[in-house]
């Protein structure tokens, strides 16, 4: 039985939404293969470092970077050609519910299996403590990478969505976080992510000195959610090294066609943000507040200034894990009903962000969820209500933007009107029928 109040939007006009395509003056891709190849092949610190027999322990992390799988394959096939014996550690603090199993269907579900990449996957969430910082932090690393004859970090480089720093996401964090599981995740976060940046560099350069750590493998991505760019860092100068191209990914970044064409970040209002779907292959908020200006945390600001998000649905591969789909205003029931407690609660009991594990009001279905957002947004003009609407924080080449918008968004340079304004489409059950084009870039 359809819900009262559905009754309560059911008039409220939905405007005309055209298609546009945004061109990114971006970093091209490179094929990962070639691009390992050629990044194993100039770094001296690799012939240095890795010998003959020796066990390597490779991070691989929760995050859906670009070319996953044949990164790592590529990796692999670098390791052994010079003789170590890898195997794959799953890096990802406390995600996967913080349980072995999981993190391995973590990377399942990202890609990565022992045949897929042709190397053994090790899980185990048990640590080692290998020091305590100055105010009486432990500090953590998984068991199984501490006994091997190496490790070689890998991840990749780019802005956090949850706290601003020197070094954000990337290398260092995976070593500190990522290496720490579920106890280095939780002490590390114990403090609020106000110092997260600071204690990452401090659990980081502890275990650069204590651990083995051979190199780090960076990968950089474009606007278009490709691969750009290899980088292999030295753990002597990985610290500082990472912040030169922490600068360089945030000038990658994709964004909303909003405020200054030169600054890093959309700006100014938006009545209601469409978002087709949260997921932590898009990003570890599930939506990327430096796209939707809707931090969880107040360690990180900017972006545009959002009256209304609406977010229609969680992502497969999250497998219910829709943390951070609090920051929206207002979901449809099949994304509340995927909407997995636990592994969410895990997730923002590790981060001491519980506001990231609320949900929001949630409608039947994705006609109400965007008649609701209008319906609420507070705008002084409900005839030029602004919307845009993306499929993910992540790919923002193609957007839908009303027809109220679409004057200003044509004066930007690299716009493309795919089509003009119509009516939005839906079907029977009020599901958007509006589906977004393949990846043509």
């Amino acid at each position: 039985m359809r819900p009262s109040y559905a009754k309560l939007v059911e008039d409220v006009a939905l405007p005309s939404m055209a298609l546009v395509r945004q061109h990114f003056d971006t970093e091209p891709a490179t094929d990962p293969t070639a691009a390992v190849e050629e990044a194993f092949a100039q770094a001296k610190v690799v012939s240095e470092r890795i010998e003959p027999g020796m066990s390597v322990a490779l991070t691989v992390g929760s995050r859906g970077l670009a070319s996953l799988p044949e990164l790592v394959r590529a990796i692999v096939i670098e390791l052994k050609a010079r003789g170590a014996k890898p195997f794959i550690v799953p890096s990802m603090g406390s995600h996967g519910g913080a349980t072995a199993e999981g993190q391995i269907s973590v990377l399942a579900h990202l890609g990565i299996t022992e045949e897929s990449v042709d190397c053994e996957i090790r899980s185990s969430m048990e640590t080692v403590e290998i020091g305590v910082l100055e105010n009486g932090m432990s500090v953590q690393i998984d068991k199984l990478a501490f006994e091997a004859d190496g490790i070689v970090l890998f991840n990749r480089i780019k802005p956090h969505s949850a706290f601003r720093s020197d070094n954000e996401s990337g290398l260092i964090k995976m070593l500190s976080i990522g290496l720490g599981k579920q106890s280095g995740a939780d002490n590390c976060h114990a403090w609020g992510f106000h110092y997260v940046g600071r204690f990452i560099v401090e659990m980081g350069r502890m275990k650069l000195e204590k651990c083995r750590v051979l190199f780090g493998v960076g990968t950089l991505e474009n606007a278009y959610d490709e691969l750009a760019r290899v980088v292999i860092l030295p753990p002597e100068t990985m610290v500082e090294e990472e912040r030169v191209y922490l600068g360089q990914a945030m000038r990658n970044m994709p964004r909303l066609p909003l405020g200054p064409l030169d600054a890093p970040l959309a700006s100014g209002p938006l009545d209601v943000l469409v978002v087709d779907y949260v997921g932590k292959e898009f990003s570890g908020s599930g939506m990327d507040p430096n796209i939707t200006g809707r931090p969880s945390s107040t360690a990180i600001s900017g972006g545009p200034d959002v009256a209304r998000i609406a977010v229609l649905d969680v992502t497969d591969k999250s497998e219910g894990n829709a943390n951070g789909v609090a920051r929206a205003d207002v979901i449809t029931e099949r994304l509340f009903q995927r909407f997995d407690r636990e592994k969410v609660y895990t997730n923002s009991l590790t981060s001491g962000v519980l506001i990231a594990a609320s949900i929001p009001l949630a409608m039947p279905d994705d006609r109400t969820t965007l008649q609701a957002a209008v319906k609420t947004c507070g705008s002084h003009t409900p005839d030029a209500i602004g919307i845009m609407r993306i499929p993910n924080t992540l790919h923002l080449e193609y957007l839908y933007v009303s027809e109220a918008l679409l004057p200003e968004v044509r004066k930007r340079p690299g716009i493309e009107v795919i089509h003009e304004p119509r009516p939005m489409r839906f079907d029977a059950e009020g599901q958007l029928l509006d589906h977004w084009p393949e990846h043509e870039h």
